[in-house]
């Protein structure tokens, strides 16, 4: 007789079947490595084996593994950005770029935003933007990378995000000031 698991019950013979594709695609969005994604995988799989005692079933199963996950790609994020705080920071391609003029604070004209050409939702030209910005993120530093990833992809509060990288609020906001502004000058540049 099989007996249907509890609301405190895992199934972690079906978790590869199950949340393998899931967790992939979660890690894979975030760092951009596929091996590295695939090793999160299994690494969280393992840690969420040796967590079972733990787990109190308030989430799902897939939420469960989906947080010890996140909190490995977290690390990642730390291991990419240790040693970078002290690095001055210059736009993706290494160099500083000043986006304003100093006299009154305004755009500098080659640097202001341009109109993106997004209006009507396309399927086909959504994916193709998606791939670009991808691209452009690739080239973000690794503490940049970290900074926006988890503010924009995973909707953590700033507070959080300095506690898990180790960084000031106000390292904080200059990063991801330049990381949004070298995002949208890599777009421009490769999506008009």
């Amino acid at each position: 007789m099989i007996i249907p698991p509890t609301d405190h019950q895992l199934e972690p013979k079906n978790w590869v079947k199950a949340y393998a594709d899931y967790l992939y695609m979660y890690a894979i969005t975030r760092i951009n490595d596929e091996e590295q994604a695939q090793d999160l995988v299994q690494e969280t799989f393992l840690a969420g084996l040796q967590a079972m005692g733990r787990f109190a079933g308030k989430s799902s199963e897939r939420t469960w593994l989906t947080a010890i996950l996140k909190n490995k790609i977290i690390d990642v994020y730390r291991k990419r950005s240790s040693g970078l705080k002290t690095q001055e920071l210059t736009n993706a391609e290494g160099e500083v770029t000043n986006f304003f003029d100093e006299a009154d604070g305004h755009w500098n004209k080659q640097n202001a935003p341009q109109h993106f050409g997004l209006d009507d939702y396309d399927p086909l030209q959504g994916k193709e933007f998606n791939h670009i910005l991808k691209k452009c993120m690739e080239k973000l530093p690794a503490l940049w990378l970290a900074v926006f990833t988890m503010k924009h992809l995973d909707d953590e509060p700033t507070d959080t995000v300095c506690a898990d990288l180790k960084i000031s609020a106000s390292n904080y906001w200059v990063i991801i000031h330049r990381a949004k502004l070298n995002l949208r000058a890599c777009l421009q540049k490769t999506w008009m």
